[in-house]
């Protein structure tokens, strides 16, 4: 007895290759870059980066034998925390630095008024918030995924430990804490 694969019993419950993944690679934690659009030339050499949670709010619906959750209206989205190579001239840790300095202006409004001021000398309130960039990198180093954050501005800033008894060469990491509005993440391939 002979069977064409139309007429096999098994072929309507099989699965079809059509509909299986096409890259069975897995997807490595050491291939991100992130990157800041207001400052191009600061580079973040980042250690550590995460997407942050994703929170969908719920609903509890009232039953009469149980209340029933249902999606709800609002997500919520958790801190950017990246942690960063500090570069020789400091720049990267400076820009972090003087951006929170600006929006909680310590010393004189001024330093408020800098951060609001584009390159122009308008002042723009939008100057406060910087979209930010995580590319996600295949095996290959290839860019595969972005996270794009849009309206970050940085709430902390870790401290830098100078000590002159270290023995080997440490070189600095910094941690800073970003909030946002939403992030976006989008597909490359």
């Amino acid at each position: 007895m002979t069977y064409s694969s139309s007429s096999s019993p098994s072929s309507s419950n099989s699965c079809s290759w059509a509909n299986q993944i096409n890259n069975r690679n897995f997807l490595s934690g050491i291939g991100f870059k992130f990157n800041l659009g207001k400052y191009p030339k600061v580079d973040f050499y980042c250690n550590t980066a995460r997407i942050p949670e994703l929170t969908l709010a719920t609903v509890t619906q009232p039953s009469y034998l149980k209340d029933i959750d249902v999606p709800g209206e609002k997500i919520n989205y958790g801190d950017l925390t990246i942690q960063f190579l500090v570069d020789e001239n400091m720049e990267n840790y400076k820009t972090v630095y003087d951006w929170i300095v600006g929006l909680g202006f310590p010393e004189t409004a001024q330093q408020f008024k800098d951060v609001t001021t584009d390159e122009n000398g308008i002042r723009d309130m939008k100057e406060q918030f910087a979209d930010g960039t995580l590319r996600i990198l295949n095996s290959n180093f290839n860019c595969i995924a972005k996270v794009k954050f849009l309206d970050m501005f940085p709430v902390s800033l870790s401290s830098l430990d100078f000590d002159a008894t270290s023995t080997d060469v440490n070189y600095f990491t910094a941690q800073a804490t970003f909030k946002y509005t939403v992030y976006q993440l989008t597909s490359s391939v």
